[in-house]
């Protein structure tokens, strides 16, 4: 039987993509383990900080609903529009490209660790 090479360059691109999906699967807990694990891998870390700013919107909204009536028509509005760019960002982590997730992507980039 023949043994299939392995290109050690695509294995750590596929590694690289499973991270950053996993530092924006899990929010604050992926950034985390993203700054401890992969701090060097500019690619996690471009998601990762992306997850960051998810989370720090998802605790906005959360606050906001606090406010009695309109806070809770804000928090509705603002969790289903983070749930979608949050699933957005798996997608784009997914993909292999460093690509800016609409409006927080810029955010994101403002970060500097």
């Amino acid at each position: 039987m023949a043994k299939k090479k392995v290109n050690k360059k695509e294995n750590s691109e596929d590694d690289s993509k499973l991270y950053a999906f996993l530092a924006v699967l899990l929010l604050i807990i992926g950034f985390i383990v993203a700054m401890v694990l992969w701090k060097k891998d500019k690619y996690v870390m471009f998601y990762a900080k992306q997850s960051l700013v998810l989370f720090i919107g998802f605790v906005i909204a959360i606050v906001l609903k606090v406010v009695p009536v309109v806070g809770e028509v804000l928090y509705t509005i603002c969790a289903i529009g983070l749930t979608v760019l949050w699933i957005i960002t798996w997608v784009y982590a997914l993909m292999g490209k460093e690509k800016k997730t609409f409006l927080i992507g810029d955010l994101a980039e403002k970060f500097d660790f």
